[in-house]
């Protein structure tokens, strides 16, 4: 084989520069292309019908994730140009909820890494394995231990697909140029024991280290990202509850980094309870919260939660005090055992109990919401609580996959008799009662972390405080029409992703130079900026 034959196919394997058949007939036989594809000449959105095509023969969801997990390998291109055409389809494909049965059989599907794999055995070594990651200017990694995947708890290793699935919607949903991200797995072995059973496991068969191995570990992890990636933010998904609290507070105010479980989780809830908001005629620091479960998700949104009071005038004790918690071992209290420091924050003096229609009607909650990874939680009884207290109680139950949800929206607006104003972690079908239609609304990171990405590489912003995640939830709130409102939608249609991900992202940006972070200069105009970074999926030469 010659050499121009032999780079024509290394062209084709490589999904940054592949076009398939979309290459020119110059192109073809400049590369030495010529005869390695059928003779006809595509456009890129020939090659897109044929993939919506295959996409439609695939037999469910899963399917679907591993069909498109193939064409990202192949051409990239063309998986960003599959994604644009429906993104409100696309983005439950890739991303929750198959995304959760995709890490609970990643190394029985496994087909290509997609990132890297830095492993706990590699401690003294980590800075030399990032180096071998080919791009020099990563921007955004996304890291994860695959300690607390979805509601599915542990799955080790097999929680790459968490990193891939979150950087690959920073570009379907922003716009961010996939070249500067890099999806990375900390393996430090699992508790699991299905996994450690399974022969198909591609981790560390062996049990997760104490709390100090690991962080040892994170530092050495942190301090070769600085020092590689200088203008990097860490973008820390899916680890354990106590680990991911922990770490954060470690290093947001030293680092560019943040935890989307905590910082985009309480974001997106802040930006729902803004649109809430507008329909009950509140203010939030009028509101009283109930949330059922105290974990990091919990903690994440009732600290944003007290920063957005904040804004409003309250102090954090105030705000601390308008927030209850009810997890397991039942309403957390000054007397309830074994709680972190985060978690006693919102342990106040009441009566104790583990029933949440007690709960509900002792602290007399506007907002319920949700993050318990239980499925139906949220009873009828506790939902008739609510509606029973409140003209138009707030109820979110953000828990997922869908099986893991506190209620559904039909059972949300059936026992309370069409009053609740809902959004969960999922989406729900629009439901009938009564001859009115309910638009019941996703909760979902990929409304906040895409657009502050996306904000931080265009500022290159020196840390991530809370400020801007507010600024993300009232950007994108305030994009929802009185009409939209008025059918019980709280966020922006999935389908206009980009468009609100693009105005969410200028005011993040504006935030951070407002702040002092940026290591850019501030230009005239920040949508100038914004508009520079933009990755839109087409040939080079046009196609």
């Amino acid at each position: 084989m010659s050499n121009e034959t032999s780079n024509g196919i290394q062209l084709l394997r490589d999904p940054k520069s592949n076009q398939s058949t979309a290459f020119s007939t110059e192109l073809r036989e400049q590369k030495g292309l010529v005869g390695l594809l059928p003779p006809r000449e595509e456009t890129l959105q020939q090659q897109v019908n044929r993939c919506l095509l295959q996409l439609s023969q695939k037999p469910n969801d899963l399917e679907q994730y591993i069909y498109l997990a193939q064409l990202c390998d192949d051409n990239q291109t063309l998986f960003y140009a599959v994604l644009a055409t429906d993104p409100a389809r696309f983005l439950k494909i890739v991303y929750d909820p198959t995304v959760g049965e995709a890490c609970l059989k990643f190394g029985h599907i496994y087909r290509k890494p997609n990132g890297l794999y830095v492993s706990i055995d590699q401690r003294g070594k980590v800075k030399d394995v990032l180096a071998n990651w080919p791009v020099k200017d990563v921007r955004v990694i996304c890291v994860s231990t695959g300690g607390r995947i979805l509601g599915l708890g542990d799955l080790g290793t097999n929680g790459m697909g968490i990193p891939i699935g979150k950087l690959q919607l920073y570009t379907a949903c922003a716009a961010v140029p996939p070249e500067i991200l890099l999806p990375v797995l900390l393996d430090c072995g699992t508790d699991n024991q299905q996994l450690l059973d399974d022969p198909l496991y591609l981790g560390l068969k062996q049990k997760r280290p104490t709390t100090d191995d690991l962080d040892v570990f994170v530092q050495e992890f942190v301090d070769a990202v600085q020092e590689l990636y200088p203008k990097c933010c860490i973008h820390f998904e899916d680890w354990k509850g106590a680990d991911a609290i922990r770490l954060l507070a470690r290093y947001v105010d030293k680092i560019s980094c943040y935890n989307d479980d905590i910082q985009g989780t309480g974001s997106v809830t802040v930006a729902g309870l803004y649109n809430a908001l507008k329909i009950t005629k509140g203010t939030l620091k009028e509101q009283r919260v109930l949330f059922l479960g105290a974990g990091s998700a919990g903690i994440g949104i009732a600290n944003m939660i007290v920063s957005a009071m904040k804004l409003e005038g309250l102090s954090v004790e105030e705000a601390q005090a308008q927030i209850s918690m009810i997890d397991v071992n039942g309403l957390l209290t000054p007397e309830t055992n074994g709680l972190s420091p985060e978690q006693k924050k919102y342990a106040h003096k009441q009566t104790p109990t583990k029933d949440l229609v007690e709960a509900v009607n002792a602290i007399k909650p506007t907002i319920l919401i949700g993050v318990s990874t239980i499925k139906g939680t949220f009873t009828q009884q506790v939902i008739e609580a609510m509606a029973k207290l409140n003209d138009r109680p707030v109820i979110f139950a953000l828990s997922n996959p869908t099986d893991h949800a506190e209620c559904t929206a039909q059972e949300a607006y059936q026992y309370s008799k069409g009053k609740a104003i809902f959004a969960a972690g999922v989406q729900f079908d629009p439901v009938q009662l009564e001859g009115k239609t309910y638009e019941p609304s996703q909760a979902n990171n990929f409304y906040i972390f895409p657009a502050v990405g996306l904000a931080i590489i265009a500022t290159e912003a020196k840390r991530v405080p809370d400020e801007i995640f507010i600024e993300a939830a009232r950007a994108t709130a305030d994009q929802l029409t009185s009409e939209q409102l008025e059918k019980g939608m709280l966020f922006p249609p999935q389908g206009d992703i980009l468009n609100v991900s693009i105005k969410t992202a200028v005011k993040s940006a504006e935030k951070i130079f407002a702040l002092g972070l940026a290591r850019v200069p501030k230009p005239d105009t920040v949508d100038h900026l914004i508009g520079s970074m933009l990755y839109k999926p087409a040939y080079a030469d046009g196609q």
